[in-house]
């Protein structure tokens, strides 16, 4: 279906890839790993013919039809929401254009008859594709997948420009969908989708009976979706026959593999250079001598990979605070809409968060998670009721808008200064060091750096300073899987109180140990772990 063979890239002069190789057969769906910089989003951009390779050849299977999501919506305008994802699928407008042309020309009472004979063949022709296409349920799909994307029929008929960036994401994913291509590649999906859609996203596509091609940072919706692993690394293309989980199984039975083979190549090599540096010297030895240099010449030599540079958390010593480390009394909160009526959120909502604590904030897109952390945080006065604070409990917050705070025209190392003042700036290369900001890239400036990188710099500053009580909101948005799992360790060996919003699985269930579900209104606190909630609530 699709064959990547021999393929170079450079950039900058720098190959990016050397003769990587794979292919994507009909119906498979394939995930593409790699670390940040890797050229992940490159190979997206060489299949769909927005980019060439600087060797070798991309082939497509003859008429495939290709759609591709990536992080870059485009314009939307002039449209509503509904109009906009059908208008996605041009091959069916189009169709549909012409179908309506050909019902014209049949209308003509003096349409020659041979004419019309030719009308009706080629009618004939442009109906069965449009109904191959779903043209006839196109409407119906439509209003399934935005729907199922989280934009309910209430506003699917709302214009384009009312929505925000993160909702215009679902709506470009939608128009992607509707599609039904024969693969569509997928640059971070999960991206700006809550849980709920994010299910229903992995349900679809474990469906679809075409082929997909994607990366994603959430762990868990990779396993379920992706049956075969293309990673893409400083060492190479390599390709895995199995699920995430067991690509990280087979790589590491490969490294192990291949550091035996490269211990086991030293100690030849060492033999052979110790013959030769004993006996160069000897006339009576020199044809053995020089078929030995000979024979290491031609030796491919065995490279051991290294580990890819992760982010290394260290964490202050944490002050003990107060056993109650938040008390909520009777609060509410409400927002005035747009037409000035009023929208409760929640209504007298009582709880206790204890000291050491790793709450999970879960609950329905819409629910009200965001706000109930914001009312915490005091980022936002709640509408009636109390809450307090328990005694020398400090907090730190990493909230959704959390990019907004950031002076876009400071560097990385005068943001994280404003952040920590009372740190010495050897301490400050450091931390950024162990954050992945090193050398020249201290002196970026904020506004050039991409969202992994910054949510990097604010959680630098957060996990420095000595708070007892953290709230996030979303903190593994932009991470990759592997600064994921390190933030999830520093997370697990934190020794104060933790309430985070999250709708990476994975997360949810290595570090939760209570779950406080935000309901129609209330809320409800489950004693156990994530597993158990969601055992309580199947």
């Amino acid at each position: 279906m699709i064959s990547v063979s021999n393929v170079t890239k450079l950039m900058n002069g720098i190959p990016l890839y050397s003769e990587a190789s794979f292919q994507i057969n009909p119906g498979e769906k394939v995930g593409l790993v790699g670390p940040n910089g890797a050229g992940k989003t490159t190979f997206f951009n060489l299949i769909a013919g927005m980019d060439r390779p600087d060797e070798g050849q991309i082939a497509l299977a003859p008429n495939m039809r290709i759609s591709y999501f990536s992080q870059n919506v485009g314009e939307m305008a002039g449209r509503s929401a509904i109009e906009e994802v059908m208008k996605g699928n041009e091959r069916l407008v189009e169709l549909d254009a012409q179908l309506k042309d050909f019902e014209t020309k049949l209308c003509d009472p003096d349409l020659d008859p041979d004419e019309m004979n030719k009308v009706l063949e080629q009618m004939g022709d442009a109906q069965t594709e449009f109904e191959k296409l779903g043209g006839y349920e196109l409407e119906t799909n439509a209003q399934e997948i935005l729907s199922g994307l989280g934009i309910g029929p209430d506003r699917h008929n709302r214009p384009v420009e009312d929505f925000s960036g993160g909702w215009k994401m679902r709506i470009a994913l939608a128009k992607v969908l509707i599609t039904l291509p024969d693969i569509i590649l997928m640059d971070e999906p999960t991206n700006y989708l809550d849980m709920e859609t994010i299910l229903w996203l992995e349900k679809w596509l474990q469906n679809f009976k075409g082929s997909v091609f994607m990366t994603s940072h959430d762990r868990v919706f990779m396993n379920n979706v992706a049956k075969k692993i293309v990673e893409v690394s400083p060492y190479g293309v390599n390709t895995f026959s199995g699920n995430y989980d067991f690509y990280e199984k087979e790589k590491e039975i490969r490294k192990k593999q291949q550091e035996a083979n490269f211990a086991r190549q030293q100690a030849t090599l060492k033999k052979e250079e110790e013959f030769i540096a004993k006996f160069k010297a000897r006339a009576s030895h020199a044809a053995q001598v020089q078929s030995r240099v000979k024979k290491l010449d031609k030796i491919d030599r065995v490279e051991v990979e290294a580990d890819l540079e992760q982010m290394s958390i260290m964490l202050p010593e944490i002050p003990r605070g107060g056993n109650d480390v938040a008390i909520l009394k009777d609060v509410s909160k409400k927002w005035v809409n747009s037409e000035g009526s009023d929208l409760w959120v929640f209504e007298k909502l009582n709880t206790v968060v204890s000291r050491q604590e790793k709450l999970a904030l879960v609950g329905v897109n819409g629910a009200g998670k965001s706000t109930l952390m914001k009312v915490i945080a005091s980022k936002t006065d709640p509408t009636s009721g109390e809450v307090k604070i328990g005694p020398s409990v400090k907090m730190g917050y990493f909230g959704q808008y959390s990019f907004e705070n950031l002076n876009m025209e400071n560097t990385v190392f005068e943001e994280v200064r404003s952040r920590l003042p009372g740190a010495s700036d050897g301490f400050l290369r450091n931390l950024l060091a162990a954050f992945l900001f090193k050398g020249d890239e201290v002196f970026k400036k904020v506004r050039y750096l991409s969202g992994g990188e910054k949510s990097r710099v604010i959680l630098a500053g957060l996990l420095s300073t000595p708070y007892n009580l953290l709230l996030l909101d979303e903190p593994t948005n932009h991470l990759d899987i592997g600064s994921r799992e390190v933030l999830l360790d520093a997370l697990k060996r934190y020794e104060g109180t933790i309430l985070f919003v999250s709708h990476d699985r994975f997360f949810l269930h290595e570090l939760a140990t209570k779950v406080l579900e935000v309901d129609k209104g209330n809320v409800y606190l489950h004693p156990g772990n994530y597993k158990s909630y969601l055992e309580l609530k199947s």
